[in-house]
């Protein structure tokens, strides 16, 4: 028996009329996969919630809702001036004492100021002035409604023919919303003004004056370029860029501005020197323009080649922090390596101090900073936790920090132990405090690369090896290591994954007398001279300068608890929830 199709009345909703046709589809040999396409269309939840949205819309239209009256304000000083002429009852005095509350009275002033105004939009006759040799199919009257947002086009000179072209279409602006305005239209008229003799400037000033509506005549392109499609290119910017002091750029108004570190989404790559971006997280719609990472190259270079922009130099090495004691025979923090525990003032340690960092310290130094595509990263279960990589400033003393964090978790949390050539000491295990080696056996590993840094102190030498790393992961905790910043170019791999924390020591802004200065960790240093103290600012300064595009993570340590706290959630968060990495640590 054939199933009888359902009844659809003059009252049954959008929202109905798609669930009974949903109902009704069912798939046949001949047109099986457009059945099941249509079904999942049209069973999607969202679907059905924009029909009922529809609806109501339409049904608040059909209604053509109006105020009652429009003025709400004189009705209510009526009402008060009428209660007061006679004697009142306890609601009557309650009733007056709301209407000449102030703020009832703002509320009905704002009323009746929405009340008396029209928001529809006005727009202008169309203009009947054509030019007459036009061919009346080759000319296109385009009227958009905006607010104070710029149109979203740019627009440049033809060379030839001196035509004023549209050049670019901004993604999400108003130009791009109408998909009415397309690359290569000519612009004739803006409001009814020829600009076909007008400067590029003042073109666009009249563009950007026009509020509420404006009207365009243009001459459609005659292959008019496809829709932008919304790319899912994502960008970390590497450098600060202020597009009012570009000159370059081909319209400063449309351009985006943004700081290093910044994650943008590249929409458009269309123009090989202008890019359109957005930056993730900003609440506008609208794309901006950026150079191209090939551009911004080239004229990094140019600059380089004029003398303009130095070339990168490594910066000085901080300084180990040690004992107040100028014999010590301690060891200590060396070279990014924990020496068990030397504390020489910070004049001492930047006079004594000599080593070398791993052999691939010098790479990538002339690489022009741009941008780095990443993705969104999360940690699964079955996969080994990410590099934990602290550098610091001086005066940061991160190997503190990082022994405290892992002392109170040492189950999560672990060192890569480092090798030594120095005797070992009774109360010493080998693997333990360190990997006690032979000079040679050193000395090879150091030939073969297998140290991240690696130094001398005292006449003998310390370093820290991959391996030491790995051996950590391969028991599913979180290797944490303290380097130097050059050792960075080295762990950035898809092996690692290292998240970099940027250790710095709060330092306060007005200088501190001699007498009087102490260490920003609470006294962790003791006494420090204004020359300790601006050597600590000019150390963060030239870490951030060469090596910031690679942290992930600035901490500002005020003291060591506090830091420690703020370490420990890092790390959680790190171990739940999602970041941003290079697109190349996990494309396979």
């Amino acid at each position: 028996m054939k199933e009888a199709m359902p009844v659809l009345t003059a009252g049954t909703g959008l929202h109905e009329t798609l669930a009974l046709l949903t109902s009704q589809l069912r798939p046949d040999a001949n047109h099986k996969e457009d059945m099941v396409f249509l079904k999942d269309v049209f069973s999607e939840r969202s679907l059905g919630y924009l029909m009922k949205i529809h609806e109501k819309l339409r049904q608040y239209e059909r209604q053509s809702p109006t105020p009652v009256l429009h003025s709400a304000s004189s009705l209510a000083e009526d009402v008060a001036e009428e209660l007061q002429t006679g004697p009142m009852s306890t609601e009557e005095k309650e009733l007056l004492h709301l209407l000449m509350s102030p703020h009832l009275k703002a509320v009905l002033s704002v009323h009746d100021t929405v009340a008396q105004k029209n928001f529809d939009p006005v727009l202008p006759p169309l203009p009947d002035d054509f030019e007459e040799e036009l061919d009346e199919e080759s000319v296109k009257i385009v009227r958009l409604v905006k607010n104070k947002e710029p149109l979203g086009a740019t627009i440049r000179r033809d060379e030839t023919t001196g035509a004023v072209i549209v050049a670019r279409i901004m993604r999400g602006g108003a130009a791009d919303r109408s998909g009415l305005v397309h690359v290569g239209d000519e612009l004739r008229e803006v409001n009814g003004v020829s600009v076909i003799h007008k400067r590029p400037d003042e073109i666009s000033q009249l563009l950007s004056q026009s509020q509420g509506s404006i009207t365009l005549k243009i001459i459609p392109a005659i292959k008019e370029e496809d829709r932008l499609r919304e790319s899912k290119v994502y960008v970390r910017a590497l450098f600060d860029y202020t597009p009012l002091e570009d000159k370059a750029t081909p319209c400063q108004e449309a351009g985006l501005p943004f700081k290093r570190g910044d994650i943008l989404q590249v929409v458009t790559q269309d123009d090989p020197t202008w890019w359109q971006a957005k930056r993730v997280g900003d609440s506008t719609l609208r794309a901006g323009l950026i150079p191209s990472k090939q551009f911004q190259e080239r004229r990094l270079a140019y600059r380089m080649k004029m003398g303009t922009l130095p070339n990168p130099k490594s910066p000085k090495k901080p300084a180990s922090e040690g004992c107040d004691k100028e014999d010590c025979d301690c060891e200590g923090y060396f070279n990014g390596q924990y020496i068990a525990g030397l504390r020489r003032s910070f004049r001492l340690s930047r006079k004594d101090r000599q080593g070398s960092s791993g052999e691939c310290s010098e790479l990538g130094e002339t690489d022009f900073l741009t941008y780095e595509e990443v993705t969104r990263y999360q940690q699964r279960p079955n996969e080994r936790p990410r590099l934990v990589v602290l550098i610091g400033s001086l005066g940061a003393r991160i190997n503190e920090l990082k022994q405290r964090v892992i002392a109170e978790n040492p189950h999560r949390y672990a060192v890569a132990v480092p090798h030594t050539t120095r005797p070992k000491k009774p109360h010493e295990k080998d693997g333990v405090e360190y990997h006690f080696v032979t000079k040679q056996h050193f000395d090879a590993d150091a030939l073969n690369n297998k140290f991240i840094e690696h130094g001398e102190y005292k006449e003998n030498q310390y370093g820290t090896s991959i391996e030491a790393i790995r051996s950590v992961q391969a028991k599913n905790k979180m290797c944490i290591v303290d380097v130097q910043p050059e050792a960075l170019k080295r762990l950035r791999t898809a092996e690692f994954k290292p998240y970099v924390i940027f250790v710095k020591p709060r330092i306060p802004e007005s200088r501190l007398r001699r007498s009087a200065a102490t260490s920003p960790g609470g006294g962790e240093h003791g006494r420090l001279t204004d020359e300790d103290i601006q050597e600590m600012r000019q150390s963060a300064i030239q870490i951030d300068q060469q090596y910031g595009h690679m942290v992930d993570r600035v901490l500002i340590k005020e003291d060591s608890a506090s830091a420690c706290a703020e370490l420990q959630g890092i790390l959680e968060r790190l171990e739940r929830d999602s970041f941003w990495v290079p697109l190349s640590w996990v494309r396979t």
